[in-house]
């Protein structure tokens, strides 16, 4: 699985630093997936960050520059999406999108576990 390493230890830093996570790191989507408290909650994808967030802002965050929305086996994913490396380059929108997912995840549903 290749992925941006630097992306993922960017995000891994910043995670510890917010208090009562429980981070659980695993590789999936093809890439470094964050699991917060026992949900996916970000992602490191090749270059990009896949980010899960609140589906109600998917019209909103489809405007952003850098945002794609995610899609498999042609079907969009609402509520999920793909940032690009120039999208987060610089600190301040990378909290932005790290806050999104992390805002999101007391709401989000879990996965079942197999």
């Amino acid at each position: 699985m290749a992925y941006d390493i630097h992306l993922a230890d960017r995000i891994r830093e910043y995670l510890i630093t917010v208090p009562g996570l429980q981070i659980e790191e695993k590789e999936m989507f093809r890439g470094l997936t964050f699991m917060i408290n026992g949900k996916m909650c970000v992602s490191v994808s090749g270059d990009e960050m896949m980010v899960r967030f609140d589906p109600a802002l998917q019209d909103v965050f489809a405007e952003k520059s850098g945002f794609r929305v995610m899609q498999m086996k042609n079907r969009e994913y609402k509520g999920y999406g793909y940032i690009s490396p120039d999208a987060i380059r610089n600190k301040k929108d990378f909290v932005f999108w790290i806050k999104q997912c992390l805002e999101f995840n007391p709401r989000a549903k879990a996965s079942k576990r197999k």
